[in-house]
């Protein structure tokens, strides 16, 4: 049992979700109240990563990112360190793979707050932050709770788009996936199934809580057209 790349997958799902859920909230938010031209086109361009394969979202991020672009010059003179083959890349590259499993849930979580309760909230002199806090958030929570475990268990199994970003160093960007890929190379099936029992339990876990609380959202929403 590679116990370092499991740490490390750990902090990086860790990590995406900490930047992305805020994110996915107001984007999700937006998006279930209000209606613009070209809002199918921005929803299509969010769920592209659940279409095109991981290894072509990292190849484009590694051309976009590296030393060789403008772009990656850029961060690179500002941070000191460059994105490709480093943790830091690893948490951008997450952070894009996931924007679809985090920014959905959430969506339909405010499309299902009923019209009546924002025009309440607004008459009672709430400012858009604090009906946000106080009164949406409360009512929405199943939908970012399932965002949540969706995103972490996702990026606890990403391979893809962290192997062509991150590459292979231990430590650093080997995470768990990696290290039973790089297990079975070594015909070490032993670790190589630890490994994946783990990533197992845990995405079974995850689909059944999601399930649960999609089912639970269902339900108040029911109850709400009543």
């Amino acid at each position: 049992m590679d116990w370092q790349a499991l740490g490390l997958s750990v902090k990086l799902s860790a990590v995406t979700v900490l930047v992305l859920i805020p994110f996915a909230i107001l984007v999700g938010r937006f998006l279930a109240y209000r209606q613009f031209r070209g809002k199918s086109w921005c929803e299509a361009l969010i769920m592209v990563p659940l279409v095109l394969p991981p290894t072509v979202i990292g190849y484009y991020m590694l051309v976009g990112l590296g030393s060789q672009s403008w772009l990656g010059q850029f961060v690179e003179r500002l941070f000191g360190q460059q994105l490709v083959f480093h943790f830091s890349g690893l948490v951008v590259a997450s952070v894009l793979v996931n924007i679809p499993f985090a920014i959905q849930p959430i969506q339909r979580a405010f499309e299902a707050v009923p019209e009546e309760v924002r025009d309440a909230a607004a008459c009672c002199g709430m400012s858009p932050l604090t009906a946000l806090w106080r009164i949406e958030l409360p009512l929405v929570w199943p939908g970012v709770l399932t965002a949540l475990v969706l995103c972490f268990s996702h990026v606890l199994g990403e391979f893809g788009v962290v192997l062509m970003m991150g590459g292979n160093i231990a430590g650093e960007t080997k995470t768990i996936a990696i290290s039973i890929y790089d297990s079975v190379q070594a015909f070490d099936f032993k670790s190589a199934g630890q490994m994946s029992l783990v990533l197992l339990l845990f995405a079974v876990t995850a689909l059944a809580l999601t399930t649960s609380l999609s089912r639970r959202l269902g339900g108040m929403n029911v109850s709400r057209r009543r």
